[in-house]
C-alpha cells in the first residue's frame, strides 16, 4: 500500500493557474521547446514565473485577478512560491540547485501588480474589432 499524498493547501484550479502560469512563461521566454534531457535550457527562475503569473492573470483574469487571487488564498508572491515548492515535494515541478523558497518572497505587492490603480494597462483593442 502506498502512503497516499497529502491535501492540496489552495483549490485545484489555483494549481492548474500556476501550470497554465508556467507554460504561458516558458512560451514567451522561448523555453517551451527545449529537449527534456536538458533541464538548464527549460529552466524558469522563481522571478521570471512571478512575472509570468503577474502578466498571466491579467491576461486571463483582467480587473478581476487579485480578487480571483483572494479567493484562493493567495495573497502575496510567497504564496505561489510555497505552492511551487509544495509541488516539488510531490514530484510534479522540478528546481535546480540555484532556486530557492526566497526566490518568491517579496517579489511585488500584489495591491500594486493587480490593483485597479493608475499603472494597469487595460487592452481594449479586441473589443472594438470589426
Amino acid at each position: 500500500m502506498t502512503p497516499s499524498m497529502p491535501r492540496l493547501k489552495h483549490p485545484l484550479a489555483a494549481y492548474q493557474f500556476l501550470f497554465e502560469a508556467l507554460r504561458f512563461t516558458q512560451e514567451k521566454l522561448g523555453k517551451a521547446q527545449v529537449d527534456a534531457d536538458d533541464e538548464d535550457a527549460a529552466h524558469i527562475s522563481g522571478q521570471e514565473l512571478l512575472d509570468g503569473i503577474r502578466e498571466f492573470a491579467r491576461d486571463q483574469f483582467g480587473l478581476m485577478s487579485k480578487s480571483v487571487l483572494d479567493t484562493w488564498g493567495i495573497f502575496e508572491t510567497s504564496d505561489f512560491g510555497l505552492m511551487v515548492y509544495e509541488l516539488i515535494e510531490r514530484g510534479q515541478m522540478r528546481k535546480t540547485d540555484r532556486d530557492c523558497l526566497d526566490d518568491f518572497c517579496d517579489r511585488y505587492d500584489f495591491e500594486a501588480a493587480f490593483g485597479q490603480d493608475d499603472s494597469y494597462d487595460l487592452d481594449v483593442s479586441r473589443a472594438f474589432r470589426a
